[in-house]
């Protein structure tokens, strides 16, 4: 293909979310691939919605994702300015000529007159639509009151009869009879363009190829091809990706189908330990193929491996567990100081004291076992806490009492402060085997106890590792305190140590 210039074009009205992401991305897939423009452009003339506070998340959940622009807000760009509201000026020219040419006109309709209208279309059940009272006013009639300073706003004027078909790469021809259209307004009282102008205006002032986007805009869809034609101006090709539907695959995602440990908001699955890279595989998948439906993928292959060809317009069904089993997969591939760095706000989030040289002797022991980064907190917090409570229960082994555990600790402690150094898991790891073969425990008996008493937990990292990084004093000391809880349970005398 020749190099594309296609657009990510969101309204900042709420959390930035996976269908969002995915737009931006398959058109930031298609530029980079062609060598093209992947262009940002916010549409913000929803005065009552649009927020900074979305904004500013909407441009942080992109770059989080690599997703970055070649022309927009922050970066700039020929076609400056790249958001609606401060290129109200620019769709008002624009919709001039269409008055001119007869394809819209103005509507002086008073909002009280329209709910009217409407409570008296749905009492007589008949299509909601705008009635065309002011569509067959004359042009002078029209500049006049215009000119006296009364408010309208502009409508297109839909034809009445025959069909209308415009095209879309995923489901061909989409043609619809005229007079099911309504007059949509183009340009409200207050002079801001709405959607359907605005958007065909910049997409043709801007060059654009390609235009892929969610599919609540093909309901719309002819009007747009309509507008384009009314201009005379060549169309892009238009691309109306799938819907994304529940987990169950009934009905479409929304935001309150999702619990307190699914999300479908980019900045919450950053929150929860998601990394980019997963989150990217993922949604890349639920839409398009790229060879294997399981198949981790780079940036790089996505870009590769992007085909328009290769796009659904089937509904993709949301799996969360197979965004945990990239997320894990992905874990597994990262440099270990990357990882590091990853998991690090979220120890530090859960209060512990993270030092960078024990942090990265954990990276490597806690990569391979997480899903998400926030798993680290349960996995590893025993490395950065100064002592830890293991439940006295756990400091009994399966099949032993607690005076067998006891006397089985007291001999793995002695065992412990005599190894000599360097303090290493094979150092800590042959001497210990023996111990319970001597005793005629399973290593799994004593190697239970230890792990309860030096980590707190019943599941943890490789012991001997995790014994390796604590190191012989701490370990030490919580075989210590746990041989006096195990005391405690046998009502006898602690033993040294």
């Amino acid at each position: 293909m020749n190099p594309v210039r296609v657009r990510f074009a969101p309204s900042p009205t709420g959390s930035f979310h996976i269908g969002g992401a995915r737009t931006a991305l398959y058109n930031f897939l298609l530029a980079r691939q062609t060598g093209g423009k992947f262009i940002l452009r916010i549409e913000d003339t929803d005065l009552k919605r649009n927020t900074p506070e979305a904004l500013q998340e909407l441009l942080e959940a992109l770059r989080w994702l690599g997703l970055d622009w070649d022309e927009g807000p922050e970066v700039g760009g020929p076609h400056a300015p790249y958001n609606q509201k401060a290129r109200k000026d620019i769709y008002l020219r624009h919709a001039q000529p269409l008055i001119d040419s007869g394809h819209a006109y103005r509507c002086f309709c008073t909002p009280e007159r329209l709910e009217q209208m409407r409570e008296h279309q749905h009492k007589m059940k008949l299509p909601r639509r705008y009635d065309g009272t002011c569509r067959v006013l004359s042009r002078e009639a029209s500049d006049r009151r215009a000119e006296s300073g009364e408010p309208f706003v502009i409508r297109f004027k839909s034809p009445l009869e025959g069909s209308t078909t415009v095209h879309d790469l995923l489901r061909g021809d989409i043609t619809v009879e005229n007079q099911t259209l309504d007059d949509f307004i183009l340009v409200k009282s207050d002079g801001l363009a709405l959607y359907h102008l605005a958007a065909m205006v910049d997409d043709h002032l801007m060059g654009i190829t390609h235009v892929l986007r969610g599919v609540e805009w093909l309901g719309t869809f002819p009007l747009h091809g309509l507008i384009i034609r009314a201009f005379g101006w060549e169309a892009p090709v238009f691309c109306h990706l799938s819907v994304f539907l529940k987990p169950s695959g009934k009905g479409k995602m929304s935001k309150r189908d999702v619990t307190s440990e699914q999300s479908i908001f980019v900045r919450s699955l950053r929150e929860m330990g998601y990394l980019p890279e997963a989150v990217n595989n993922w949604i890349a998948l639920m839409g398009a193929s790229f060879g294997a439906e399981e198949k981790l993928l780079s940036m790089q292959q996505m870009i590769a491996g992007f085909d328009l060809g290769h796009l659904t317009p089937a509904p993709a069904r949301v799996n969360f567990e197979k965004l945990d089993y990239f997320n894990g997969a992905f874990f597994r591939y990262l440099p270990v100081q990357t990882t590091a760095s990853v998991v690090r706000p979220f120890l530090v989030k859960a209060g512990l004291a993270v030092d960078d040289a024990t942090l990265s002797q954990v990276a490597p022991l806690v990569q391979n076992r997480l899903v998400t980064a926030d798993d680290a907190v349960d996995m590893a917090s025993f490395f950065f806490r100064p002592e830890v409570a293991p439940p006295p229960a756990e400091l009994v082994a399966k099949g032993l009492t607690p005076a067998q555990s006891q006397a089985a600790l007291k001999r793995a402690h002695d065992i412990l402060t005599a190894v000599p150094e360097p303090w290493t898991p094979a150092a800590l790891e042959e001497p210990l085997r023996a111990l319970a073969e001597a005793l005629g425990h399973k290593p799994g008996q004593l190697f239970g106890i230890l792990r309860a008493a030096v980590t707190g937990q019943t599941v943890s990292p490789p012991l001997f590792e995790c014994m390796a990084v604590i190191g012989r004093a701490k370990v030490l000391e919580r075989t210590s305190k746990a041989l006096a809880i195990l005391q405690e349970m046998n009502g006898t005398q602690s033993p040294e140590g």
